[in-house]
């Protein structure tokens, strides 16, 4: 799961560059972005990425190998098998919220969730990251001082209590590693 804001483009890009080809699990993500956004973000994102990535639709089946891209005004939610989406009302001021993915993949997933926070202008991300490591995930927050914003990494440091956060060719290389070591098991 992975969560930005102000910023995100650049760090989603370079992040992105991680997921290589048969990487073994799904990736979810929630760039804040308004409302009448045009979906050509997964285009600009694809550039980067060597799976595919997409706007899923509701109830679409969850597929390890894929990015899925929250679509501009709806919550996009982690099922047991598949993917939500919602209208409900904004959290943190936000639709697409990065809690409300987080908190429903670590409700979900549990253990298996590994959440990315990345930069962002608001507190979006604090909650959903603490239900993540409460659930028995893992959970990356990149370096407020490398952040476009530091607002959304500080506020998930000092939420979840995490000692170390990371570059994003750090976070990059993680995702590489992971990626590795998941499709050797």
């Amino acid at each position: 799961m992975i969560g930005t804001s102000l910023g995100g483009l650049h760090a989603l890009r370079l992040v992105l560059e991680g997921l290589t080809p048969g990487f073994p699990r799904a990736v979810a993500i929630v760039q804040h972005r308004v409302k009448s956004a045009e979906s050509g973000l997964c285009g600009l994102l694809q550039r980067n990425c060597a799976i595919p990535i997409l706007e899923p639709e509701d109830k679409e089946p969850l597929m390890s190998g894929r990015v899925y891209l929250a679509p501009a005004d709806y919550h996009l939610l982690v099922e047991p098998e598949s993917l939500a989406l919602s209208t409900d009302a904004p959290v943190n001021y936000a639709r697409p919220s990065i809690d409300v993915l987080f908190e429903s993949a670590a409700a979900t997933h549990g253990a298996g969730v590994l959440g990315v926070v990345l930069t962002g202008s608001n507190e979006d991300g604090a909650q959903g990251a603490k239900a993540i490591l409460d659930a028995g995930g893992q959970v990356l927050i990149q370096d407020p001082k490398s952040a476009e914003s530091a607002i959304m990494p500080e506020a998930a440091l000092s939420l979840t209590g995490a000692e170390r956060s990371y570059s994003l060719v750090q976070i990059r290389d993680e995702l590489a590693r992971r990626s590795i070591a998941l499709s050797q098991k």
